[in-house]
């Protein structure tokens, strides 16, 4: 289910771009969801905006919506829509500056 959720995000954040992400580019990097599938942490990186934590803090603004927009998509496959938290996945800035740390 977890992979579900993850490409119907992805599209959603594609399909919003302008508005939820104000014009960033948001990918959903990783879904965890508890075995009762009433709550999923959701890992996401922004790119191309100046201020990540701005879109960020959108994403979070926009939540009820994002849950209600998964229900209208997923509702005939899921029996039960998740709340999502939303968290900055950071694994590629920190790969990124691990490697420049390697080359020095």
């Amino acid at each position: 289910m977890e992979g579900v959720i993850l490409a119907e995000l992805g599209q959603y954040f594609r399909e919003q771009a302008r508005t939820v992400c104000l014009g960033a580019m948001v990918t959903v990097t990783e879904v965890r969801m508890v075995p009762d599938m009433s709550y999923a942490k959701t890992f996401i990186s922004i790119f191309g905006h100046p201020d990540r934590n701005e879109v960020f803090k959108n994403i979070k603004k926009h939540k009820d919506e994002i849950r209600f927009e998964m229900g209208k998509r997923l509702g005939k496959t899921l029996r039960r829509i998740p709340d999502f938290s939303f968290h900055i996945d950071d694994s590629i800035e920190y790969a990124m500056e691990i490697d420049k740390l390697l080359k020095e």
